[in-house]
């Protein structure tokens, strides 16, 4: 039986080599735990086969068909050459159960942090990203959800009131900034107007990404919804405006040579960061029961934080009344 109060708390190292022995693949001991709070990953070691990569999925958060969506996803796009990292099909299935907790197994794929401030990298991104939107505007998700107002927005500012998570003397402030920040998400959402919605990666940043030689590899879907695509082209940009737009430039240059790209769109950049940033604050409190959460995050729930995302949201509301950039 899993602790629902700390649901990673039966997934000892010995439980873990067992569920790859599961699986067929025979573990040889080795164990390395990767940087991963929403889930748990081990690298692991397997006898007389390459390393690989286990993840075991945090209960309760996904359904079953969900997750299998989300795999079926990136083996349609690696079944293109697209160089995402897929799970291994082991005994006719991606999707295992051991001990109580789902698990896929994965290749290591080694790589480096991407350098997004060099254009040629921002072009090839584009490019990659253009045919995984290619790919992913052929179907709709059935089972995953879609970025929008509502699940991101609304929903993370109520789950935040329901608690007491911030300090007394900030309730105020908070309540104030952050219904002004969704008002202005929904009128950059009604200037962008009916942008058409298809299946992303969801959580394209700089860590979900593995830069080789050879290009990008994009890693962990495990956010992959539906939504504007958009959402995977803001996070690669950083700067000033002016370094902003010359970043986006380079980066619809590669995208268009697979994917026509809506201008309309852009009106939703900062909308998006801005909901990204509320969604954080709420997701960081919605996992603080798990003990990892606290050791990692020992700043959340601090007045220095509370005031800081208070500020954060007045700068997003001026950014989000200022003119979009140009595609």
């Amino acid at each position: 039986m899993i602790d629902s109060s700390h649901p990673y708390s039966a997934l000892t190292p010995d439980c873990a080599l067992d569920a790859l022995d599961s699986t067929g693949m025979r573990a040889d001991g080795r164990l390395l735990a990767l940087n991963s709070y929403e889930n748990r990953v081990y690298q692991m070691g397997v006898e007389d086969a390459a390393l690989v990569v286990v993840k075991f999925y945090r209960p309760g958060r996904w359904r079953d068909d969900a997750i299998l969506e989300e795999h079926a996803f990136t083996l349609e796009l690696a079944a293109r050459e697209i160089p995402v990292v897929a799970p291994l099909v082991l005994n006719g299935a991606t999707l295992h159960v051991h001990g109580g907790f789902r698990f896929a197994v994965y290749p290591k794929q080694g790589g480096r942090m991407p350098e997004f401030d060099r254009a040629d990298t921002l072009k090839r991104m584009g490019r990659f990203l253009g045919r995984i939107h290619a790919v992913g505007a052929q179907a709709r998700f059935a089972h995953r959800p879609t970025l929008d107002l509502e699940s991101f927005g609304f929903a993370s500012r109520d789950f935040l009131r329901s608690g007491n998570w911030l300090p007394a003397d900030l309730v105020a402030a908070w309540d104030s900034v952050v219904e002004h920040a969704l008002a202005s998400v929904a009128h950059c959402y009604g200037r962008a107007g009916a942008v058409r919605t298809i299946r992303l990666h969801g959580d394209c940043h700089a860590g979900n990404v593995l830069w080789t030689d050879a290009g990008p590899h994009f890693v962990d879907f495990d956010d992959c919804r539906m939504g504007p695509a958009v959402q995977d082209l803001w996070m690669l940009l950083s700067g000033e405006r002016d370094e902003q737009q010359a970043q986006l430039e380079q980066i619809l240059q590669g995208y268009e040579d697979f994917m026509e790209f809506d201008p309309r769109e852009l009106h939703l950049v900062e909308a998006l960061r801005t909901l990204r940033l509320i969604h954080y604050a709420a997701w960081l409190a919605r996992r603080w029961d798990d003990p990892a959460f606290p050791a990692a995050f020992p700043w959340f729930n601090t007045q220095q934080y509370w005031q800081a995302r208070i500020l954060e949201l007045r700068e997003q509301i001026a950014l989000m009344d200022e003119p979009p950039l140009a595609a």
